[in-house]
């Protein structure tokens, strides 16, 4: 009886054992597999790919020389059947030119933030008005950075087969040229085997 009742508490132990899980942390850089979904990998290829080819374009070469052109970037169109968080993508290329010292960005998704802010600061007889910011003084942006997000899907038998596209562009706001464009192709294939795994 109480061989059987060690052997109950062993076999509990160890069932309870094989549930538990582990958390650790990986390269954040590290290519990533797991499925022919969107992932990290394909968002840091693709802002570096937008990157890198917009600092040796000549016109924006020329453009950056002696000065810092302002920038707002607007939304990436999701065109695939996946949720995709398009502004993560906009976010790394946006952090990349900041921190390449070429461009500035104004961000457009705070603009109702920033002016209860400069309102409170100017109305509200609370902030000491020689250290107010003044209404009227923001720089425009000059350029617009835009672009979409497609695939297509195609499915045989054991075999997915998912073709990304993604295309960004930089429209100068007043005279409606693209300044500059450009598209980085993704192709992501799984196959199962005939056991499934």
């Amino acid at each position: 009886m109480l061989r059987l009742l060690s052997l109950l508490l062993l076999g509990s132990a160890l069932a309870l054992s094989g549930c538990a899980s582990k958390v650790d942390y990986g390269d954040a850089q590290a290519r990533e597999t797991v499925n022919t979904d969107f992932g990290s990998t394909d968002l840091q290829m693709i802002a570096a790919k937008m990157v890198d080819d917009m600092m040796v374009f000549p016109p924006i070469v020329q453009m950056t020389q002696n000065r810092r052109p302002v920038v707002f970037v607007d939304r990436i169109k999701n065109k695939t059947t996946e949720h995709v968080d398009t502004e993560s993508i906009t976010d790394t290329i946006q952090s990349k030119l900041i921190n390449s010292g070429k461009f500035r960005f104004v961000d457009m998704s705070v603009v109702d933030r920033v002016r209860q802010q400069l309102e409170y600061q100017s109305d509200s007889g609370m902030v000491d008005q020689s250290t107010a910011a003044a209404m009227g003084r923001q720089i425009g942006a000059e350029l617009m950075m835009y672009g979409n997000f497609s695939s297509i899907v195609k499915r045989d038998g054991s075999t997915k087969d998912v073709y990304y596209k993604f295309t960004l562009k930089l429209l100068n706001i007043q005279t409606g040229i693209i300044e500059w464009t450009n598209e980085k192709e993704i192709r992501k294939t799984r196959s199962k085997s005939l056991f499934g795994l």
